[in-house]
């Protein structure tokens, strides 16, 4: 349940962002933190976006509608990409996510595996209730147990680890824009509204440093 306020906030935030069809300009340490080490981008010539997420997350979820519908009006030299966090307690999280997209399927499913596990409470952390809710989604039990036991799966689940440290996450969902840029629902009282609006305006600022043009 939502404190009576809680409305009120959204619709100021919303007010302080936009203005007449205006952005206001973000402010560094309200709106978004720099990183002390900014990190290298994979994608030269774009401007990348990164997602860290936990499936159990329940922000990570409540963010997915407003994500979603950021995600449709993509910019063509904007790249996304999903990394699932891993603080040392989420890894089965980590493989399940990377051996879903080993074999092709985490897109398909990713919106009805966030709503098995919070809508349903399915144990996505335990191989076995994980893989017969997929194999009633039409995913092969043995390809998906390959790929969730192979050696390529582990090995992204170390780089998975080693982002959630490089980047100095502290929880999620969090935001990365352009390898230097951070931000999150923490820095918006909770709201995930703002939060893409933020991330706009951090991508324009990263494409102007890149010296690209939309």
């Amino acid at each position: 349940m939502r404190k009576p306020g809680f409305l009120f906030v959204i619709t100021a935030l919303l007010f302080a962002f936009a203005a007449n069809g205006a952005m206001a300009e973000i402010k560094e340490g309200k709106d978004y933190a720099v990183l002390t080490q900014p990190q290298p981008i994979d994608t030269k010539g774009k401007v990348e976006v990164i997602e860290f997420f936990w499936y159990g997350c329940p922000h990570c979820y409540d963010f997915e509608p407003v994500l979603g519908k950021w995600l449709k009006t993509l910019p063509k030299d904007v790249v996304f990409h999903r990394v699932p966090a891993d603080f040392g307690r989420w890894t089965p999280g980590v493989r399940l996510y990377y051996a879903l997209d080993a074999i092709g399927e985490e897109e398909r499913l990713h919106k009805d595996l966030f709503d098995a596990v919070h809508r349903d409470r399915m144990n996505f952390n335990l191989e076995s209730e994980v893989t017969d809710w997929l194999v009633k989604k039409g995913v092969d039990r043995k390809k998906f147990s390959d790929a969730y036991n192979s050696f390529a799966v582990q090995s992204k689940i170390s780089r998975a680890q080693q982002m959630t440290r490089t980047y100095g996450l502290n929880g999620v969902p969090t935001v990365i824009v352009g390898g230097k840029y951070m931000t999150s629902n923490t820095m918006t009282n909770g709201a995930f509204e703002p939060v893409v609006v933020i991330m706009d305006e951090l991508i324009a600022k990263a494409r102007a440093e890149q010296g690209g043009k939309k």
